[in-house]
C-alpha cells in the first residue's frame, strides 16, 4: 500500500485515524487550518460510548490514558420545567457506558500520542483536485501544495475534500444555539450550580422552539447551550458583536422561566456565541472514487445528538484497520470501510432510538412530549 496517508483536519476523527495507523507502523500527515492546538476552544463535554467511541480508544491503545480524563458523576442528568420543577432525574452510579470527558482534553490526548511533526498547523486548504489514477493535489492558502495517493477528508461540515465524492452540501436544520459559560459556579453562581447539578440539565418550556441545556465541566464550569428553533433571519436581527445587547435579547425569550436557569444567560462570564446547526442529507453516501474517502462530519454531518464525536473516532479507527487488513490493495480497504460506515452512521440518525438507549429501553413517560416529533 501507499507508505503514507494524507489527512485533512486535526479533529477527533482525523487524529484517531493517524494514531491507529501509527500503532500499526503506517505514517500519516495531518494538515490543519488552525495555527496551533490551542488556537481556539475545542467545545464542551462528550459522552464517549462503549459501543463506538470507546472501541476506537481501545484500537488506539489509549484506554488507560482515556480513563484518566473521565469526569466522575457527569453522567447524571435532570430535566426541568420552565419554573424549575424537576420532570425527571437520573443519577450517575458509575455503571453507565457513556463516561464524560472534555473534548479539548481528549483531542490533546490524541495529539500527544502522535509522533512529533505528524500535524502540520496553519495549513488551510484552498483547493483539492484529482490528478487521475487515485492521486490528488491539495493546495493551501499559503501557496504550498502536496500530492497524495491516499487522501482522507476529516475536515468537518464544510469539507474541501467532500466535493471529490459528492455534490451534497450542508443544510440548515432550523436550529441554532447560543453558547455561554459560568466559571467557578459553585462559589460565584451557587443557585445556578445547584439547579444544574453534578452532570447535565435541560430546561423546557411550553413550546418546542427553545430550551436551555447545561453541562458541568471541570473546575465547576457551567457550559450552557441556549437552543432555538428559528430561521436564520431571526438571528440576523441580533448584533452578536455587542455582548450586552445580544444577552438582553436572548434572555428576553425566557421571561418567566426560573431565574436559576436563565442566569446561565444573564450572568454569563463570556459573550454569547451563536452557533447555527447544519446537516447533510440522511443516509448520505457516494460511489467509490479511487484514492479518497471521508470520516466524521465530512461524511455524515447531523444535528448534535451525542453521536458525532463517537462516530468520527470510530470512522478513523475502522478506516485504519481496513488499511492494515489490505496492505496491498488500498481500494479494497476504502470500499470495505465505506460499506460498513454508511449503514453505521445512518443507524444513529434516529433520535428516538438514541433517547431510548440513553434512558434504558424507553423514554420515561414524563419526557415523551419533549421528544415527540414536532411539525
Amino acid at each position: 500500500m501507499t507508505d503514507s496517508v494524507t489527512i485533512i483536519g486535526a479533529g477527533l476523527g482525523g487524529l484517531m485515524l493517524a494514531r491507529v495507523l501509527h500503532v500499526h507502523g503506517i505514517s500519516a500527515t495531518v494538515y490543519e487550518a488552525e495555527t496551533s492546538a490551542t488556537a481556539r476552544a475545542q467545545g464542551g463535554m462528550l459522552d464517549i460510548h462503549d459501543y463506538n467511541g470507546q472501541i476506537a480508544v481501545r484500537a488506539a491503545g489509549l484506554t488507560d490514558e482515556f480513563e484518566g480524563l473521565i469526569l466522575e458523576g457527569r453522567q447524571a442528568m435532570r430535566f426541568l420545567e420552565m419554573d424549575g420543577r424537576v420532570l425527571y432525574e437520573k443519577g450517575d452510579d458509575g455503571s453507565g457506558g457513556r463516561p464524560e470527558v472534555q473534548r479539548g482534553e481528549l483531542r490533546q490526548l490524541l495529539l500527544d500520542a502522535l509522533p512529533e511533526g505528524t500535524v502540520r498547523w496553519g495549513c488551510k486548504v484552498r483547493e483539492v483536485r484529482a490528478l487521475g489514477g487515485g492521486r490528488h493535489e491539495v493546495s493551501f492558502a499559503d501557496g504550498g501544495t502536496v500530492v497524495t495517493e491516499l487522501l482522507v477528508g476529516a475536515d468537518g461540515a464544510w469539507s474541501k475534500v467532500r466535493p471529490l465524492l459528492s455534490d451534497a452540501v450542508p443544510e440548515y436544520t432550523g436550529m441554532s444555539c447560543v453558547e455561554t459559560y459560568l466559571f467557578d459556579a459553585d462559589v460565584r453562581h451557587p443557585a445556578t450550580a445547584k439547579v444544574v447539578g453534578g452532570g447535565s440539565m435541560s430546561v423546557h418550556g411550553p413550546d418546542a422552539d427553545r430550551q436551555i441545556l447545561a453541562h458541568r465541566e471541570r473546575g465547576a464550569t457551567l457550559h450552557a447551550y441556549v437552543m432555538f428553533t428559528r430561521p436564520l433571519d431571526w438571528f440576523a436581527t441580533i448584533d452578536f458583536t455587542d455582548a450586552a445587547v445580544a444577552t438582553e435579547l436572548v434572555a428576553r425569550e425566557f421571561d418567566g422561566w426560573a431565574t436559576e436557569a436563565t442566569a446561565l444567560i444573564t450572568d454569563s462570564d463570556t459573550a454569547p456565541l451563536l452557533r447555527s446547526l447544519y446537516t447533510l442529507p440522511i443516509g448520505h453516501r457516494w460511489e467509490r472514487v479511487p484514492g479518497v474517502t471521508l470520516v466524521g462530519d465530512a461524511a455524515h454531518l447531523t444535528a448534535p445528538n451525542g453521536e458525532g464525536a463517537n462516530l468520527a473516532m470510530l470512522d478513523g479507527a475502522e478506516l485504519a484497520r481496513a488499511l492494515v487488513a489490505h496492505p496491498d490493495d488500498v481500494e479494497a480497504a476504502l470500499a470495505e470501510y465505506e460499506q460498513a460506515m454508511f449503514p453505521r452512521s445512518a443507524a444513529v440518525e434516529d433520535e428516538t432510538a438514541i433517547f431510548e438507549e440513553l434512558f434504558g429501553g424507553e423514554i420515561p413517560e414524563a419526557l415523551v412530549g419533549l421528544f415527540a416529533p414536532q411539525e
